[in-house]
């Protein structure tokens, strides 16, 4: 019996950090080339593989996780007597959470002695990530289930995502963003940088000529947002673009001193709708 961080592989956590810290993830499904993959950080079907075969001219496609998983995956920590907390992908971003909703109901109409708490992140990739790192930080400290919750609760719309991404294709196919936004980016042949709103969906707040100067764009929300970035663990995601993830790091370094900085690749399930390219910083400021 405990407390069971749960949460689906959107988060895009370090593979280590997962299989480190007992944090049990619900993997999302993809289909490239005709083929079914389950998204497991990599193993199936390696990062570079993913992006080349978009390179190539492939389309992937991602399935939601459905309800029945979740109350699958629920049931068996709450036949030990495990408490569950489960943090999710961004409900204005995929019906996957309502899913988890649906489940817990379902469980808790059976079993009104279930101990099921599903929280919306509001958040996608490393953003949603970062408050799974959280929860599983205050675990360790021994922080009681509602501690952590109200924590979540309390501190997600401060999870700030800034990101650049080559183009705006992929966003505007998997209907994340307007064909309109889509034309205007691409007549300009500009680098769009977006972010995360409080409701959980995606802005194209600027568009910058050059990918260097989207980059120190992404340096200068950072700078300008994050609060206390010496007590921060800070996360950058790329899509298969490692030399610009480094020299975001490089910038970010160059003026401040984070606690620590970790670089992960951006999975499939986010990576299908952003395209090779996508670099991004995810951290914790007064405010998104």
């Amino acid at each position: 019996m405990g407390i069971v961080i749960v949460t689906d592989s959107t988060c895009d956590l370090p593979v280590e950090y997962i299989s480190q810290n007992n944090v049990y993830v619900i993997p999302f499904t993809f289909v490239l080339n005709g083929i079914n993959y389950t998204d497991d950080f990599g193993k199936s079907l390696s990062y570079k593989e993913f992006y080349d075969g978009i390179r190539n001219g492939s389309m992937p496609t991602t399935a939601q996780i459905t309800a029945y998983t979740f109350e699958n995956e629920f049931r068996s920590f709450v036949s030990k007597g495990d408490s569950v907390i489960y943090i999710g992908f961004s409900s204005a971003l995929s019906e996957t959470f309502n899913g988890s909703v649906l489940a817990r109901n379902e469980i808790m109409e059976a079993n009104p002695e279930a101990d099921i708490t599903v929280i919306d992140s509001k958040s996608a990739s490393v953003g949603q990530g970062l408050l799974v790192y959280y929860a599983s930080e205050m675990l360790k400290q021994g922080k009681s289930k509602q501690e952590i919750v109200e924590w979540i609760e309390s501190n997600k719309l401060k999870v700030n995502h800034w990101f650049t991404i080559d183009s705006l294709e992929h966003l505007k196919r998997g209907g994340r963003i307007s064909a309109t936004s889509a034309a205007i980016g691409g007549l300009l042949e500009v680098k769009p940088v977006l972010n995360v709103s409080n409701d959980g969906s995606l802005n194209v707040v600027k568009k910058i000529r050059g990918r260097k100067k989207s980059i120190r764009t992404l340096f200068e929300e950072y700078k300008t947002l994050a609060i206390k970035p010496e007590e921060q663990m800070i996360y950058i995601a790329h899509g298969d673009c490692i030399e610009d993830a480094e020299y975001l790091k490089s910038l970010i370094l160059s003026e401040t001193t984070p606690k620590d900085i970790v670089i992960n690749s951006l999975g499939p399930i986010i990576g299908t709708h952003t395209g090779p390219g996508m670099v991004g910083v995810f951290f914790l400021g007064k405010e998104r």
